[in-house]
């Protein structure tokens, strides 16, 4: 017989599998109940004018607006909802940058199971729960050197994009193959959370990324 009433989740991952997965863990346990899963920000807005969850639990990469834009949203309309990032992002700028909003959660997608349920129901009793990996992370940020958005070899691609070099002439000038080139822009474009060259650069420029 249940003691309290279960905690009502909704879900949000633009990975089907992922989804399942959550939803399969949850619904074999009657201290949770989903009210609805959702692939996008904008779908997770639409699921929360029908249904107001103790806990939004989303992963930070999403289509269109991120898992932290969609958070700081939900903190304004519906400001009694704990809002938890479950990623696989743990990059020292990102995470602090997610903390600095006031999420009620930071978990990695590592976590187990039964780390998850509890840091879960902790933060529905107004304690804050973070991945005791990204506590670790954000010490070593505190006691050592704060750590670099970009490699060093990151940053030096970056001033050749910022130059109109293409993959190939970067990667003729570096001596490094094509195919590394696009991994490492792909990795520049995750890490500043940019999805165009224009917003790339701008970012860049901000943030003297740029020599």
């Amino acid at each position: 017989m249940l003691t309290e009433a279960p905690i009502k989740l909704i879900l949000i991952d633009d990975h089907q599998i992922v989804l399942d997965g959550l939803r399969a863990m949850f619904d074999q346990d009657v201290d949770f109940l989903i009210l609805g899963t959702a692939g996008t920000a904008e779908e997770a807005t639409t699921l929360l004018e029908q249904f107001v969850p103790d806990v939004l639990l989303t992963d930070y990469r999403l289509p269109g607006a991120t898992g932290l834009e969609l958070a700081i949203e939900v903190k304004k309309k519906y400001p009694k909802v704990k809002r938890v990032i479950l990623s696989m992002h743990d990059e020292g700028l990102l995470v602090k940058q997610i903390l600095k909003e006031g999420v009620d959660g930071y978990l990695l997608k590592s976590i187990q199971q039964a780390e998850l349920k509890s840091a879960l129901k902790q933060i529905v009793k107004g304690m804050p729960y973070v991945s005791p990996e990204i506590t670790r992370l954000m010490l070593n940020g505190i006691q050592g050197q704060p750590e670099a958005l970009l490699t060093e070899r990151e940053r030096e691609i970056l001033n050749l994009i910022a130059k109109e070099h293409s993959n190939k002439m970067i990667a003729e000038k570096l001596f490094i193959s094509e195919r590394t080139v696009e991994t490492h822009r792909k990795n520049i474009f995750r890490k500043t959370n940019t999805t165009s060259l224009v917003g790339l650069i701008k970012y860049a420029f901000a943030n003297d990324l740029i020599r």
